[in-house]
């Protein structure tokens, strides 16, 4: 008996679709990461960092929030977070991912709906599996289909709260929510709005607050905002009405009987927010970058909407994207293949995404080098 042959054969299956995935070291020029503002290598966390550990900030938590594993360097982060991004109270969880997952598997509730955007990350759809409360996706930005789901819902003797999940900026597409439309739905219908901030915090926003502005301050309005990417570490922090803190605290296994995240890590966290407010020329330059890039690749076959540091360039067969990415690599830019299931089948595609890891000459270069990868693989 070969135990292993169901793994075997669905990997072959993926390998014969173009879409068996492996790990690889990053080379070249940074068109991959999510290292929006370059602080991830930054000499400035680094000096943090180095300080923090001399000066005797553990390394590591030692044990749950609940159980020995809460610091004064998580409470001073949640609590600058709360200040800083206008809410009454933040948690900080160990990734996105773990936020999102606890977030939709705690507070909606029997009874209630969550009604999340198409294009939603996949944390929310394993939060919502484990929650108790129904959910259904609605298509992308539409708001006029997401009212339409609410009042069938309502009408079909739904008496529960409704929950509205998206992001503010999607990261595979690079387009942005109508956050607006959004909330005046929310506070139309008495529900809660749930905006996912991973791809535009520290980048849009003053002092890089995110896409939200004056609608993360609601009663009704919960931000996740992850101290990766743009911020440089690792973690997801949460900013919500105190009661549910408070209920999160109590409820949320995904914090109850998890190693809390590293001291270290949440100081790194509340020093990169704060440095990125008083340097403004961050994200100047990047909106340099991004300016740039929207004139070189003004005629490739961007998504619609596109209005970000996330350029796709949509390709729809999975073996052509990884064709063309590879040939890129090839040529010392660090640029990746995206495939279902990630994205809808039928549009694989190349996600170039912009950092101030790279030069303005860097983004001319690598716009030359896909126009050139492009026509062979279309002569091909």
């Amino acid at each position: 008996m070969d135990r292993f042959k169901p793994y075997r054969d669905q990997l072959a299956a993926l390998e014969k679709a173009g879409r068996k995935r492996q790990l690889s070291v990053p080379t070249g020029k940074d068109f991959s990461s999510n290292d929006y503002l370059g602080l991830a290598r930054s000499p400035f966390l680094k000096e943090v960092a180095q300080t923090a550990i001399a000066n005797g900030i553990a390394h590591g938590s030692g044990g749950s929030r609940l159980l020995g594993g809460n610091h004064p360097e998580h409470e001073a982060l949640e609590d600058f977070a709360a200040a800083h991004y206008g809410a009454e109270a933040s948690l900080f969880f160990g990734s996105g991912f773990a936020a999102n997952t606890a977030l939709f598997a705690t507070l909606p509730q029997t009874g209630d709906l969550v009604l999340h955007d198409a294009l939603i990350h996949a944390s929310v759809h394993d939060g919502m599996k484990l929650g108790r409360a129904g959910f259904r996706a609605f298509p992308h930005n539409d708001c006029n289909a997401l009212e339409q789901a609410i009042e069938t819902w309502r009408a079909s003797g739904g008496t529960g709260t409704v929950w509205i999940a998206v992001e503010s900026l999607y990261s595979m597409d690079g387009d942005r929510a109508p956050l607006a439309d959004l909330a005046q739905i929310a506070d139309a219908h008495d529900a809660m709005l749930v905006i996912d901030e991973a791809h535009a915090v520290g980048i849009f926003g003053e002092g890089g607050t995110g896409l939200s502005g004056d609608i993360g301050r609601r009663e009704n309005v919960i931000i996740l905002r992850t101290c990766g990417k743009a911020l440089g570490g690792e973690g997801g922090l949460l900013t919500m009405a105190k009661i549910l803190r408070e209920f999160f605290i109590n409820r949320a296994r995904p914090l109850i009987f998890s190693t809390a995240p590293s001291p270290l890590t949440a100081h790194l966290a509340q020093q990169a927010i704060a440095h990125i407010a008083d340097n403004p020329s961050l994200q100047a330059g990047l909106a340099n970058h991004i300016a740039l890039a929207r004139s070189c690749f003004a005629d490739l076959r961007l998504s619609d909407g596109q209005d970000s540091q996330i350029f796709p360039v949509i390709l729809g067969e999975d073996r052509l994207a990884v064709a063309v990415a590879q040939r890129l690599q090839g040529q010392g830019f660090d640029v990746r293949a995206i495939r279902p299931p990630t994205v809808p089948a039928g549009t694989a595609r190349l996600r170039l995404s912009l950092t101030l890891n790279v030069t303005q000459d860097d983004i001319r270069d690598l716009s030359a080098a896909l126009r050139e990868a492009l026509t062979l693989a279309e002569a091909a």
